[in-house]
């Protein structure tokens, strides 16, 4: 029988050479039971608290396509620690008809799937439990609960027996000196952003020796981050203001605000930086700009941070840095760490619905014509065929054997006939009947085969396509759904600043492949558009599909 091992190893805390131990005690294991050991999988530095791994996907895909009989790990919190992922697990490891065993609990069954599931959940909750205990004991004694804020320098020492002393810091002058002038500079009456300009200007270096934005300074007062909001600059350690809860879809942590009375608060006046009167001038700031944004918010609506989505949010990006382009007022777009940090020099704004409505000109009438459509075609067919031909290879091998295997039993049962003792035949014919069924459910979950060419007339339908989606644009009803199938056609947009003065915008449009095939599949749509002269529109080659040698 042919065996997978899979191992895992938890924090960098442990040696990566931990996976490599993991396999040989398995690889031990499996030659004692008699198995081929065919493929190995490994997740390093993730926790078994969540599925998201490379290692344990690639092994459940392997599963289903009968690439082995068995599942060999060192424990069962090897493969995880979570009760609904290990359950989902075995479940469909026996239905891809895979046994699991484990070093420490043997072949599993449901019975250790509900046991060993519930010791391993209340084991992550214990550690949690604990590793809170601790921390809200250093805190307690007024050292660090966790992190490093901008201002301080973490102190290494050790105590007698050579242990580190975790948790103690002191005030790192020069950093120190950078907080103060944060703090007056606002207090005087400038903005975040705009004291964020002046430090990156400067060449003073940020959090983490990153440059300068206006979240890290202004940050939110409620969760107590940003270099406005951090009592500890006042001498004032607080501790518990968020708890973390896994999000049970995306396996990623989510954090909660606390209640005020679960606040651990603890005075620590020697990592004072801050004064106690320009700390109280600040947040009189910090309150009057809340109030005034309060008022502007009933009134226009476009401080409302909770803003409806625009149609190219989030797909505009800068040229010059990278960064994306933001709305910077009412009908404009610019680009953030020109606006923010000061950090670019393309300060070129765009119109939105200039930008808009060039791009939907741009995709109906510059990103499928007549020669990137032949040309994909082409390309397209090309390795089509190739992958065909693979497939026919390996569909034939398949065939071929299952031939000889069906043979193979006809002549063992011919010697059965013939008098030859079963015990003698026995091993070997099950061995066969097991290599046929597999082969049998490998022919048949083979997909049909496709057409090798694409529709000639796919630019057209694309083109009318785009123009019933721009029509659906401008009607209440059709709006939300036109608005997700515009962004699918679009990987990014990249705008760069005019090279002299007077010269146009030049847009790049990058198409992602996969949603204009998506769209040319919906016929039966109407005419075409011309193209818009406005903005200069290139096309490049689009992402977001495979293979890459695919170009539009």
């Amino acid at each position: 029988m042919r065996a997978a091992i899979y191992a895992r190893y938890s924090t960098d805390l442990q040696a990566a050479v931990s996976v490599e131990d993991q396999f040989r005690v398995c690889e031990e294991r499996a030659r004692l039971d008699g198995l081929t050991v065919v493929e190995r999988f490994a997740d390093r530095g993730i926790s078994g608290a969540s599925l998201i791994r490379p290692g344990i996907q690639d092994l459940l895909q392997h599963a289903l396509a009968g690439k082995f009989d068995v599942v060999i790990a060192e424990a069962l919190d090897r493969i995880s620690r979570d009760q609904e992922d290990i359950a989902g697990i075995y479940k469909r490891l026996n239905f891809a008809g895979v046994k699991l065993v484990t070093l420490s609990e043997g072949p599993i069954s449901e019975l250790h799937i509900g046991l060993k599931g519930t010791m391993n959940a209340m084991f992550l909750k214990d550690l949690a439990d604990k590793t809170r205990r601790g921390l809200r004991g250093r805190v307690e004694l007024g050292k660090s609960g966790g992190g490093n804020a901008f201002g301080y320098d973490v102190v290494r020492k050790t105590d007698a027996m050579g242990e580190p002393i975790r948790g103690d810091r002191k005030i790192n002058e020069a950093e120190a000196r950078t907080v103060r002038r944060i703090y007056t500079l606002y207090a005087e009456g400038k903005s975040p952003r705009a004291i964020a300009h002046l430090l990156n200007a400067e060449g003073i270096k940020g959090p983490s020796s990153k440059t300068w934005g206006p979240s890290t300074i202004h940050g939110n007062k409620d969760r107590g981050n940003g270099i406005l909001n951090n009592e500890l600059y006042v001498g004032r350690l607080v501790w518990n203001r968020l708890r973390y809860i896994k999000d049970p879809d995306t396996g990623k942590r989510v954090s909660r605000l606390n209640p005020v009375e679960q606040l651990v608060i603890h005075g620590v006046p020697d990592l004072r930086i801050v004064p106690q009167d320009l700390w109280e001038r600040v947040k009189v700031r910090q309150e009057s700009t809340a109030l005034g944004k309060s008022a502007k918010n009933k009134g226009v609506g476009f401080w409302d941070r909770r803003r409806p989505r625009y149609l190219l949010s989030g797909l505009v990006k800068c040229a010059e840095c990278g960064s994306g382009y933001v709305k910077i007022s009412q009908s404009h777009f610019g680009c953030a760490s020109a606006r923010n940090k000061g950090t670019c020099d393309n300060r070129k704004a765009v119109r939105r619905d200039l930008l808009e409505e060039t791009v939907l000109r741009g995709l109906q009438d510059r990103l499928m014509t007549e020669e990137h459509l032949d040309h994909f075609c082409k390309e397209y067919t090309k390795e089509y065929n190739a992958s065909r031909t693979s497939a026919r290879a390996d569909h034939d091998q398949r065939v071929t054997r299952l031939s000889r295997i069906s043979q193979d039993l006809d002549r063992l049962v011919d010697a059965l006939i013939d008098g030859v003792p079963a015990d003698r035949v026995k091993t070997r014919m099950q061995a066969l009947e097991a290599e046929k069924s597999e082969l049998e459910l490998m022919i048949e979950a083979e997909p049909a085969e496709a057409p090798t060419f694409l529709h000639p007339s796919m630019s057209d339908v694309y083109k009318n396509s785009v123009m019933n989606l721009r029509q659906a644009l401008s009607t209440q009803d059709g709006q939300t759904d036109a608005t997700g199938l515009v962004r699918s056609l679009i990987d990014r947009i990249v705008v760069h600043p005019p090279q002299t003065d007077g010269s146009d915008v030049l847009i790049d449009i990058e198409g992602d492949l996969a949603g204009i095939l998506s769209v040319c599949d919906k016929s039966k749509k109407a005419a075409g558009l011309s193209p818009n002269d406005l903005v200069q529109i290139k096309l490049v080659a689009g992402v977001g599909f495979e293979p890459t040698t695919f170009r539009l």
